[in-house]
């Protein structure tokens, strides 16, 4: 006798459907399985073997041959286990086989018959369900991952005792359903920008940031409130859509980075690598490839707390995913591409005791001050579309606070409203990714503030890159204050954002 079911499998970062082949025919009793199989899928034999026939069901002496098709990728993972028991279950004549029709089954098996949580579940349903599958059976720690997608029936089993029971009809399981609106209320902040007081600059730069999807580098002495400030922008960024939820979702499903207190991914992702971190746990990578800290903080920050701490070698790799959007990792078993379209910040001090330029309180020798700056390398700080001073802040323990973390957010979603109706027909949503050509459609300059970028341009001796830069967050300035067109001021107010790189670095070298 012969059938098949659906089941499916991660590899690097994408899912795949994979389809389980039984055959049972008279000859010597064999349990066989084929298909380019990695270890942890060969070993599902013996799993599946030792959890049905616990569960008293009997293998008959016949030839068993099971097939994971197609032959020609290796299958990995633990994720098979419930869909070969279901197979075989169906050729033994315990089940009918119309049960497992528009069904996928994903979940690891235990030898008594548990069924436990695998990583990419998500991945794996919502690649189904572009291939037409109606109904999953996963296991139940995993459900809630799917559980707001309406047009298709997520059932969560413990036990393959429930899922048998589920499938010949003698012990129904309703499907999970819970609306997205459910997992937003859950959030609750505590953190809020009002908390802030003082550093009005610093506030506006992270506001344009977020606005236009902007870099952003801050430098100041220790206590400044550099870390304070970049752990408060996420509450200013707008809310995540669905679809925006389900894709980070989808990437911390298949890290195994989801929990059962938080099954879905609804804030803005706000990543923070210790300086110890490698270049491979930072842009991903490994044997198999996966998933580094800037592809996890896809729509969300990126924050490199004391920069010049960081391994050289490991931030300079970062230098063309923040101009691209995406990491492509190779590897001698595969080639994955990554999204890395998120906001890169960055914090440091201006030298190792913090204090630099004042001379009183730093105790750095010259050389001492140069070797720590020149970490940074001026590639790097091209790339920031701007790079801010936060100064000491005067005593005041209750100062006055300002505006909150809602109104700002309000500002910020009116602003980005603008970009994306501006936007609308173009491949791209936000100011920071305007090319030379899309500039030149989107940014025209009047003649006085032409001269005034030419006489900028030519006194700094900036490179055309810089210059881009400014031009793009004085478009998304202007887009704050709800002005068509660029000003001189927008320009200045730009250019005031980049300049501390002269101060610290001697400007463009």
């Amino acid at each position: 006798m012969y059938t098949y079911v659906q089941a499916a499998d991660v590899s690097g970062f994408t899912a795949r459907s994979i389809r389980i082949e039984v055959d049972v025919r008279d000859g010597l009793p064999v349990f066989e399985m084929v298909g380019y199989l990695a270890s942890a899928v060969k070993e599902a034999r013996e799993r599946v073997r030792i959890a049905v026939g616990n569960l008293g069901f009997k293998f008959p002496a016949k030839r068993i041959t099971i097939n994971l098709s197609p032959a020609n990728l290796k299958k990995e993972g633990n994720s098979f286990d419930l869909a070969i028991a279901v197979s075989l279950l169906i050729v033994f004549g315990y089940l009918p086989e119309e049960a497992a029709r528009d069904t996928m089954f994903i979940g690891e098996l235990g030898l008594d018959g548990e069924i436990h949580s695998v990583n990419g579940v998500l991945a794996m349903i919502l690649k189904g369900r572009e291939e037409g599958v109606k109904r999953f059976i996963v296991p139940y720690d995993n459900a809630f991952e799917g559980s707001v997608l309406s047009d298709v029936e997520v059932i969560g089993v413990s036990h393959l005792r429930d899922a048998i029971a589920h499938l010949d009809g003698s012990r129904p399981i309703s499907p999970m359903r819970e609306s997205f609106e459910s997992f937003r209320k859950r959030l609750r902040s505590s953190d809020d920008f009002s908390d802030i007081i003082g550093q009005e600059q610093g506030k506006f730069a992270a506001e344009i940031a977020v606005s236009g999807m902007h870099n952003l580098l801050m430098v100041g002495p220790p206590g400044s409130g550099k870390t304070m400030l970049a752990k408060r922008i996420p509450t200013i960024m707008p809310a995540l859509t669905m679809e925006e939820s389900l894709e980070i979702t989808r990437i911390y499903s298949i890290c195994g980075l989801l929990t059962k207190e938080q099954p879905i991914i609804i804030d803005r992702p706000f990543r923070a690598p210790h300086h110890t971190c490698t270049q491979t746990a930072l842009t991903g990578g490994g044997r198999t490839p996966t998933p580094g800290e800037i592809t996890l903080a896809a729509k969300g920050i990126l924050f490199l707390d004391e920069l010049p701490e960081y391994s050289k070698s490991t931030i300079e790799v970062l230098r063309q995913p923040m101009e691209e959007g995406y990491i492509t990792v190779s590897r001698l078993n595969g080639s994955q591409r990554y999204p890395c379209d998120c906001i890169f910040m960055a914090a440091m001090n201006p030298c190792r005791c913090g204090y630099f330029p004042d001379r009183e309180k730093c105790r750095c020798t010259v050389g001492e001050i140069h070797r720590y700056l020149d970490k940074i390398s001026e590639p790097l700080l091209d790339r920031m579309d701007m790079s801010v001073e936060l100064a000491m802040p005067k005593f005041g323990l209750y100062g006055s606070h300002g505006e909150t973390s809602e109104q700002i957010r309000e500002r910020v979603e009116r602003t980005i409203a603008i970009q994306q109706k501006r936007y609308r027909t173009e491949a791209f949503s936000y100011n920071s990714e305007l090319s030379g050509h899309d500039m030149e459609k989107y940014c025209p300059l009047g003649s006085e503030e032409e001269e005034y970028l030419k006489e900028f341009f030519e006194e700094e001796e900036c490179s055309m890159r810089r210059l881009t830069r400014i031009i793009r967050v004085a478009r998304t300035i202007a887009d704050r204050e709800q002005s068509a067109d660029i000003t001189t001021d927008h320009l200045a107010q730009a250019i005031t954002l980049r300049s501390i790189n002269k101060k610290y670095w001697g400007g463009e070298r």
